[in-house]
């Protein structure tokens, strides 16, 4: 019997068993089967993601709802989208139900709506990487009267630079050369065999690729570990969801939650296994690139109480560098989902 059939066979003999014992009358036992039937009849989730790693997580379970004979209790319809500006609108009046996006952009979100979307999850850690062709850079600290290029003025990435330069008490001694794209941050590595770069995955694991003198020493993730003292984490996605439909649809919230999870850890156990499929849904345009590229993507579905910790705290430093960025303010506690 699959998982589905059980979950429901549960939900009706528990139901029955309260009306009886209850002695409800038949106008009541009508209303309580009828709002338990609609908790659990399958429906079909609009999922939106992003073009990058936040979208990796998810192709084992993509292929899982492909497929006629997958066992999911519901269906569910992906889109892969190159900016979280085509994903924002689309949540907001109702045509995506779930989305995974910038964590700030969670945070931005929740502000919009007045509170109409949650945080279901982590899916995605910190995915900056320190890349550099000169040997003499091995730790953090190494930076020191360096100019560093990268991208992302005036948003997450100059933010998470500026605090863990400030954490590692070397931001006077810092220059930060910004470029509009990260081609750009490459092409620069690749003029100056000193120079230093940040960039995110796959970008990192695609220039080292291409110019063999390019190490990446440091990942940014583990540096603010290092200095991170509330349980924040430096992170890139946020899965979330809209309240309506998951007070409405709350067995296919968690259904979600867990083929996501699994998938996770299926795309982190295998990149290799995996690596076609990242290419065939358009995410990575090479699967060597890709199978390369996901041991340093983050990966990860963190949910409940590590889930508020990591992302408050991560939201925390962005709206003290900037309160425009997380929305204008920090979400409430009722931003974060409890499954």
């Amino acid at each position: 019997m699959s998982k589905k059939l059980t979950r429901r066979g549960f939900v009706a003999a528990s139901l029955a068993c309260v009306l009886a014992l209850a002695g409800c009358g038949s106008a009541n036992s009508q209303a309580a089967n009828q709002a338990a039937t609609t908790a659990a009849d399958p429906t079909e989730v609009h999922v939106a993601s992003l073009k990058g790693p936040t979208s990796i997580g998810l192709v084992s379970f993509m292929d899982k709802a492909a497929n006629d004979d997958s066992g999911l209790a519901n269906t569910y319809d992906f889109s892969i989208s190159a900016a979280a500006d085509e994903i924002v609108p689309k949540v907001i009046s109702g045509d995506v139900d779930i989305a995974l996006v910038p964590a700030n952009v969670a945070s931005v979100l929740y502000n919009k709506t007045d509170g109409a979307v949650q945080a279901l999850d982590v899916n995605t850690l910190g995915v900056l990487n320190v890349v550099t062709g000169d040997a003499s850079v091995q730790s953090f600290s190494d930076l020191a009267g360096r100019t560093i290029y990268l991208t992302g003025k005036g948003a997450s990435p100059e933010y998470v630079m500026n605090y863990l330069l400030d954490k590692a008490g070397i931001a006077d001694q810092v220059t930060l050369e910004f470029k509009s794209e990260a081609a750009e941050v490459v092409s620069a590595l690749a003029a100056d065999p000193s120079a230093v770069g940040i960039l995110p995955e796959p970008y990192k694991t695609a220039a080292l690729a291409k110019n063999a003198s390019l190490t990446s020493p440091i990942n940014l993730t583990d540096v603010w570990d290092q200095y991170a003292e509330d349980g924040s984490r430096l992170l890139t996605g946020v899965t979330v969801v809209r309240r309506d439909f998951a007070e409405q649809h709350p067995e296919a919230v968690r259904e979600f939650v867990e083929q996501q999870q699994a998938s996770v850890e299926a795309v982190s156990a295998d990149p290799a296994t995996y690596a076609q499929s990242v290419v065939d849904h358009g995410i990575i345009d090479a699967a060597p690139v890709a199978e390369k590229a996901v041991p340093g993507c983050g990966l990860t579905c963190l949910t409940g109480d590590e889930m508020k910790s990591a992302l408050s705290g991560y939201l925390g430093v962005l709206a003290s560098s900037d309160a425009s960025s997380v929305g204008g303010k920090l979400p409430g506690d009722d931003f974060y989902y409890a499954l």
